[in-house]
């Protein structure tokens, strides 16, 4: 079993306790599910995709939530389709068992669309980063703060 000690980086680091936190509570590879099969890739700079292998499933027996950073898939087969299957097989190589996969989500990241086509279901996700926490340039003026002199204009009478 392999342990990892992130006390160093906690005394160097602000903010990042939700990170230390996912990485810690982690369980071991092993007992992670591995189904249904999925894939994430970046799109583009601030979106990206899900896709999810969900072969014999109908968009009516999938579900999907995103709540509080995390994105939900469940699939469950209804129950009238597999009272129906009565037959015997031979090789059952195409699950067609209930699942719940779960997804954390970075701050700022939303579903933005989803769609089954050809047994695979695309989720469509979209950092969308607020204005007030987009870097921003801060001009340097030449001129800081200037000490200002006051001149007066002497007039003869105050000379005597």
């Amino acid at each position: 079993m392999r342990h990892v000690d992130f006390t160093p980086l906690y005394r160097s680091t602000v903010g990042f306790d939700r990170l230390f936190n996912l990485l810690d509570n982690r369980g071991p590879a092993d007992q992670t599910p591995s189904y249904p099969p999925y894939n994430i890739e970046r799109t583009g700079d601030n979106t990206y995709r899900i896709t999810m292998a969900v072969a014999g499933f109908d968009e009516k027996e999938l579900s999907l939530e995103a709540h509080a950073n995390v994105l939900t898939v469940k699939g469950e087969k209804s129950e009238d389709e597999t009272a129906a299957e009565q037959s015997e097989y031979l090789y059952r190589g195409i699950a067609k068992r209930a699942f719940e996969r779960r997804f954390q989500l970075a701050d700022h990241v939303e579903v933005q669309s989803a769609s089954l086509k050809n047994g695979l279901l695309h989720i469509d996700l979209l950092r969308n980063i607020p204005e007030a926490m987009k870097p921003r340039r801060i001009a340097i003026a030449a001129d800081a703060v200037a000490p200002k002199t006051i001149e007066a204009q002497v007039t003869p009478q105050q000379v005597n």
